[in-house]
């Protein structure tokens, strides 16, 4: 009798397992899936421009964490900006089709000049009419829409048991941008003196036998070692980085893309790849990525993901309009004063771990204080997550004015209203 009871038990179990419903502990899984256009597209980041042809391929890449009760899905695409109206709506379709809800679902860009628009243009309409004065390309966004769609779901069937590790790195590949004159206002250029973040956040996902699914490198740089004379579809330094890494690494790597407001490539403005050296980023950043993959001498198969979102408010420039499609970001108070609604999402692993992310092109000198004031060891801001809302300078740099102040919709105080409110998050104060 004891014999079958105890034969019967570890069938449930065995069933239980197969099923699902036992628990699994921490799981991971990777796709990568091909988004370059089949015909010419209008190219985004710069002038309105249509493209010619191919330089190199360009992805989304997806991971799908789940510790058993957060199932949290992180996407890089290789593209320039897109609206969090665009964002809004693949998320209502992924929780629809998937039952993931938003606030696990974060879409953040590499920030490459040179890919097609997706969907429409949002508030960069508002600054840059004369650059969207044609239709967008609906027929490349459902394709791209439905092809991050599927991936999701496809990465989701090939979660496995898996390990996390993570690490710093360092690489001078970026250099601040805001060059200034001696009368003090800011050209688009270089400072070697300006404000910069040359930090790598590596986050390493392995198998249980060690091998790797895939590497998260988060790094601050614009994707503008191209100009807007090149005419060829590219992932620019983050796609060809990413690439390189892939081919070392024998997995997918998603960049992601940092503070990078004010933050050039050493080599930017260049007419084609050959010119810009864009192929010496294997070694400036490539390179430095797989050191510090390499310096993460320690994973673990215990992780506990919490996620979690907060709405900043923070007043609009004074006279500016805004686009329809982007209402629910936006609302005028009692006293008629026009505000700003930034939302921030949250990621906590473990207790070391704290990645945060808004829908910016931020200045760095932003993210680098809130690292500093963070009590997490790896504190890690994911960039132009989830959408734009425009560029977020510091009260400093706005005195100085140049091209960042014309295509931002915050006032000087908005830098404080976001340090303080991510600040308090981090440290868990209300």
């Amino acid at each position: 009798m004891q014999t079958r009871r105890r034969l019967f038990f570890l069938a449930l179990l065995l069933s239980l397992s197969l099923s699902g419903w036992a628990a699994t502990g921490f799981r991971a899984a990777v796709v990568k899936v091909d988004i370059t256009p089949e015909g010419h597209q209008m190219l985004l980041g710069y002038g309105a421009r249509k493209s010619t042809g191919v330089n190199d391929r360009i992805y989304h890449r997806i991971v799908v964490l789940d510790d058993g009760k957060t199932q949290f899905v992180l996407v890089s695409s290789d593209i320039c900006v897109m609206s969090p109206a665009e964002y809004d709506r693949v998320a209502a379709r992924l929780k629809k089709q998937l039952g993931i809800d938003p606030v696990n679902f974060w879409w953040n860009l590499t920030h490459t000049h040179s890919a097609p628009e997706l969907g429409p243009p949002g508030l960069p309409a508002l600054f840059m009419a004369n650059r969207y004065e044609h239709q967008f390309d609906s027929d490349y966004a459902e394709v791209t829409e439905k092809k991050l769609l599927d991936g999701i779901a496809e990465a989701r069937k090939k979660l496995v048991p898996a390990r996390l590790g993570v690490g710093w790195g360092l690489s001078q590949a970026n250099i601040n941008r805001r060059a200034k004159d001696i009368d003090g206002k800011a050209y688009l250029g270089m400072d070697p003196d300006g404000a910069v973040d040359r930090r790598i956040g590596v986050l390493r996902l392995d198998r249980e036998d060690g091998s790797p699914i895939a590497l998260i490198a988060n790094y601050a740089i614009h994707g503008t070692v191209l100009s807007g004379e090149n005419l060829q579809i590219s992932g620019d330094a983050p796609g060809v980085v990413a690439d390189y890494v892939e081919q070392k690494l024998g997995a997918p790597m998603l960049f992601i893309n940092g503070a990078a407001g004010n933050i050039a490539p050493i080599y930017s403005g260049y007419p084609n790849p050959k010119a810009g050296r864009m192929n010496q980023f294997r070694v400036l950043l490539g390179d430095k990525i797989l050191a510090a993959n390499k310096s993460i001498s320690a994973t673990t198969n215990d992780i506990r993901l919490k996620t979690a979102s907060l709405l900043i408010e923070t007043p609009r420039k004074p006279n500016l309009g805004w686009i329809d499609e982007l209402r629910d970001y936006t609302r005028t108070t009692k006293a008629g004063v026009n505000m700003v609604k930034l939302p921030v999402r949250f990621l906590q692993i473990n207790d070391d771990i704290a990645i945060w992310s808004a829908p910016l092109e931020l200045f760095c000198e932003v993210s680098n204080e809130i690292r500093d004031q963070s009590p997490y060891p790896y504190t890690f801001y994911f960039g132009y997550g989830n959408g734009w809302l425009g560029y977020l300078l510091t009260e400093e740099e706005i005195k100085h004015g140049g091209y960042e102040v014309t295509v931002s919709p915050f006032t000087p105080e908005a830098a404080k209203n976001l340090t303080h409110a991510v600040t308090n998050q981090l440290q868990g104060k209300k």
